[in-house]
């Protein structure tokens, strides 16, 4: 299928080798930048992996990702002042407590960390302050550069392309990388080899069992289309992690309300509401009832109904 030359689109069977029997679920577009074609998103029949297909090629799927995508525009580590002369010591005080933060850090021994897409190295940035001996891989040169200029060792290219280190890894993390990727057993693979017994895994990524994702459907914001190649589950992705041989220890929901607010907005803006949805965009983006957000976010976390989850596992 081929809808411009940077659109081009591939059909691909389930990643876990079962037979080619998929259901339809539903159709999406690009809500976040509003550029062309249409996505379906299907499950498997055998194993209940859920995927888009067709989806862009791995040539195709750059025009996707625009130069403001805004996981390239990481947030620089070290804005805990700016945040506190933002909102107060009170202010502060009530953040840390409802802690929006999805990244929980285990209580491991400093060793080798890698991060695949790395943006411009806060993670790396933070890790190393830690005692951690960091590298980074990142796609987008610009990102990357920025990582650079912090001082650490970035890789500029695709997870494919990569050739495995020198030395091996103690802990290899992806913040919402996994759902992005054309192989995700191919990459849980990579990662092993390029691991040691007892290391660990850290990914992050939508939850699309979450109950959000059946109420709001081709409008749920975790859906990501067609950037989002995957849409684990807490099954699927256990199933995905033992493929590779991966076993998962500890899933995460996080304390984080925007899936919910962000697939309300869609809703609101599908319907012509238009003073509704930029009020949404508002709280999401801590403009308005920024404390009634942090309550809503520890609310949906505790509840595992955030919509995004994070799996820690250990190499087998």
């Amino acid at each position: 299928m081929l809808l411009s030359a940077q659109t081009e689109l591939e059909h691909r069977s389930c990643p876990m080798g079962c037979p080619s029997q998929d259901v339809a679920l539903l159709t999406g577009r690009d809500r976040l930048h509003g550029l062309p074609g249409e996505f379906p998103v299907v499950r498997c029949q055998t194993c209940g992996l859920m995927r888009t297909n067709p989806r862009p090629t791995r040539q195709a799927i750059a025009y996707y990702y625009p130069e403001d995508y805004g996981p390239h525009q990481d947030m620089p580590f070290g804005s805990t002042s700016r945040r506190k002369e933002a909102c107060g010591l009170w202010g502060l005080a009530v953040t840390r407590i409802f802690d929006t933060e999805s990244r929980k850090i285990p209580p491991l021994r400093p060793g080798r960390l890698l991060e695949i897409g790395c943006a411009s190295g806060s993670f790396l940035q933070l890790m190393a302050s830690r005692g951690w001996h960091v590298e980074g891989l990142e796609t987008s040169r610009k990102a990357a550069e920025a990582a650079r200029a912090l001082g650490y060792s970035i890789r500029i290219g695709t997870l494919e392309g990569t050739p495995d280190p020198m030395e091996p890894f103690d802990l290899v993390v992806g913040w919402h990388v996994l759902e992005h990727l054309h192989d995700p057993v191919f990459a849980l693979h990579k990662f092993y080899r390029w691991t040691k017994p007892g290391s660990w895994l850290a990914l992050s990524m939508p939850d699309a069992g979450a109950r959000e994702f059946r109420i709001f459907k081709e409008r749920w914001y975790g859906l990501d289309l067609p950037r989002h190649l995957f849409h684990f589950t807490p099954k699927t992705l256990r199933n995905v992690l033992a493929k590779a041989g991966w076993k998962m220890e500890r899933l995460i929901w996080h304390d984080n309300p925007n899936n919910l607010l962000q697939s309300l907005r869609y809703s609101c803006a599908d319907r012509g509401w238009d003073r509704a949805q930029a009020y949404l965009l508002d709280v999401v983006q801590g403009r308005r009832q920024r404390y009634l957000r942090l309550f809503l976010a520890k609310l949906l976390g505790t509840l595992r109904a955030s919509g995004r989850m994070t799996a820690w596992a250990t190499r087998i």
